[in-house]
């Protein structure tokens, strides 16, 4: 997966720091503290290389913490992503009638089953982050790897094998638009939830290209 290297960084550190409290509280109180109360109320952040670790208190620690806010690149990626997603949906309602392979009918069943909750996922970030932005500047039809109109069109029109060819190479067209979509919000994004999102629409849709390619 694409992860990228400020996030592990962050990890890092909040993992440096709750370790080294814990050691701190559990090293014993003050001997003049209180019987039952806390030393000092402080966390031990480790220094710089070749610098001794220092005493901070809770509020300095949780400053050094990344800030998770989303980014107009994040409000752009989740909300054309719902479209694409919906997109794919509507190609992989066909299958079930209009297919020939079973292979193919099952792929599209998969995507659906995959799409429909990450669909359901990107909805409720949005929700919990104020609702939809205005998108200045970005045509959900521009957008990679969408099919167009006339191709919807047609796929709706083929039945048999000439649905199962269509299908598939709309469907890897799609796929690796979304992969595209995904690899640049991990770029320009700043929120660690749509990280996740983007993280998993990678993994899980390069490799349905890969089985797609298969068939």
């Amino acid at each position: 997966m694409l992860i990228r290297r400020r996030r592990a960084v962050a990890a890092a550190v909040v993992s440096a720091l709750a370790v080294l409290a814990l050691a701190a509280c559990e090293s014993g109180q003050d001997k003049g503290a209180p019987e039952g109360k806390s030393s000092t109320g402080t966390v031990v952040a480790p220094g710089k290389p070749g610098e001794p670790a220092k005493r901070i208190s809770p509020e300095e620690a949780a400053k050094l913490l990344p800030d998770e806010t989303p980014n107009s690149a994040d409000f752009t990626y989740v909300q054309m992503m719902v479209v694409h997603h919906r997109q794919a949906l509507t190609m992989t309602a066909l299958a079930p009638q209009r297919a020939a392979s079973p292979q193919v009918k099952k792929v599209a069943e998969r995507i659906a089953a995959a799409q429909k909750p990450e669909i359901d996922a990107m909805e409720g970030w949005l929700k919990n982050n104020g609702g939809p932005r205005e998108q200045a500047g970005h045509d959900h039809h521009s957008m990679p790897g969408m099919a167009t109109e006339a191709q919807l069109k047609e796929l709706g029109a083929a039945k048999g094998e000439a649905f199962d060819e269509l299908f598939l190479k709309l469907m890897v067209t799609h796929h690796e638009g979304a992969v595209t979509m995904a690899a640049e919000v991990l770029s320009e994004g700043n929120n660690v939830l749509v990280e996740e999102m983007a993280n998993d629409v990678i993994a899980q849709q390069t490799a349905e290209i890969g089985r797609m390619r298969g068939l």
